[in-house]
């Protein structure tokens, strides 16, 4: 079974251009190819995982990827599945967010003995004239087609501002630039993205002949992982300042039923083979998967002690364990409390289990916290030097979201 082959059979191929070239490309370890990260975060997120797996399992059969950062594209901002504009961020938080990023992704790529790149698309995109740009590249789209393009397709109704609807055009010509630069001749994305890189694909086409033209195949990845990466509306990051290695192996190991093999087969590099034979299990077994899942992943981004540590303290908990050395933790002091007391709603925000008041209002009224096992009915509780006897508290959000207090 070729790379290709593999892809396929893990579910990561929605759509190509021209798939004899691309398997061909591929599978004799002959690509070039690239994807795009904007950097809209100064780290990046478990929804993030499908390209960085991608871009190992492509590299381990021979190819070279190119990581594209975004130092350009991002100070425009992508409308793709937005329903408004992107925050505008300043040069100085884009280069910082891009750092961040680059330190991020040596974790999976192997950036040595020129066997990958890392690229700023700031490097071309912000050199340009701008009546250049119109007269060289904006000639090549068609304003009919590109209204039709999904992306802006949903965004017509509540507003498309003119900075967005040129994003397509940045995006196709960072293609372009990267065919011409580093002989880049295969580009990956979501197939939400499918019609901005049919745009570069066509810019190619147009500026440099059929001849060049036959050498830009566009492949395109499921868009499932544009799906991964949030939980309750927060993002899940791989950063272990922002979301610690026990509550990053919580989200997976917390992943839906029907989706836990489809993430295994996407995200993991167990054998095909192995996972095949999960596809049987049922009842208590997917809790077993969901555990591989969990442990892998982690294991990817945090490394195997931390991955340890987290297995170790979710398999306690679960167990009816009622201590977890690694669970994330909040500490609070005297200065804390009022008369010798926290309410709960101040402490569910401490411990960052509540955004606001009223989150954590919303949270307590529909029987979604506990401490130390048991429910908090009212908002008006209060935890006292006296809840924290042995040193600390565990409070429970939700059914498997735990987080320990501790009285300093």
């Amino acid at each position: 079974m070729g790379i290709y082959e593999e892809l396929q059979a893990r579910g990561l191929i929605a759509q190509v251009t021209d798939e004899a070239r691309i398997r061909e490309l591929v599978n004799s370890g002959k690509a070039t190819f690239y994807i795009g990260f904007d950097c809209t975060a100064d780290s990046l997120t478990a929804g993030h995982f499908m390209a960085l797996t991608l871009m190992k399992r492509l590299q381990m059969a021979g190819n070279r990827p190119i990581a594209l950062i975004g130092g350009g594209t991002t100070m425009i901002g992508d409308p793709t599945g937005r329903t408004d504009m992107r925050k505008m961020l300043t040069i100085e938080d884009i280069n910082h967010n891009a750092e961040c990023f680059k330190r991020q992704m040596e974790r999976f790529i192997d950036f040595s003995d020129g066997k990958a790149m890392m690229v700023n698309n700031a490097d071309w995109l912000l050199k340009l004239n701008y009546i250049e740009l119109l007269r060289e590249v904006g000639a090549c789209f068609s304003v009919n087609n590109m209204l039709r393009a999904e992306c802006y397709k949903q965004r017509m109704e509540k507003g498309l501002s003119f900075l967005e609807f040129n994003y397509m055009i940045m995006q196709s010509y960072d293609f372009y630039m990267l065919f011409q630069k580093y002989g880049c001749n295969l580009q990956f994305g979501g197939d939400d993205q499918w019609s901005n890189m049919l745009g570069g694909t066509e810019l190619i086409r147009r500026k440099l002949g059929e001849d060049a033209a036959a050498m830009t195949i566009t492949l395109l990845t499921d868009s499932q992982g544009k799906k991964m990466g949030k939980t309750a509306g927060n993002a899940v990051w791989l950063d272990p300042n922002k979301t610690s290695p026990f509550d990053f192996y919580q989200y997976w190991r917390n992943v839906d039923d029907a989706d836990v093999l489809k993430c295994i087969k996407m995200l993991t590099f167990l054998p095909l083979e192995e996972i095949q034979k999960m596809e049987a299990w049922e009842g208590s077994q997917l809790n077993r998967a969901k555990e591989i899942l969990a442990y892998e992943l982690t294991q990817m981004v945090h490394g195997k002690e931390e991955a340890d540590k987290a297995q170790a303290s979710a398999r306690a908990l679960f167990g009816g364990g009622a201590h977890s050395e690694n669970m994330p933790t909040t500490e609070i002091t005297a200065d804390d409390m009022t008369d010798g007391a926290i309410n709960i709603l101040d402490l569910l925000m401490k411990a960052g289990l509540a955004s606001s008041k009223g989150e954590g209002r919303r949270l307590v009224q529909q029987g979604g916290v506990s401490v130390d096992d048991a429910k908090v009915t009212d908002i008006a509780k209060t935890c006292t030097a006296a809840d924290f006897e042995k040193g600390h508290i565990i409070i429970k959000k939700g059914k498997k979201v735990f987080h320990k207090v501790v009285l300093k």
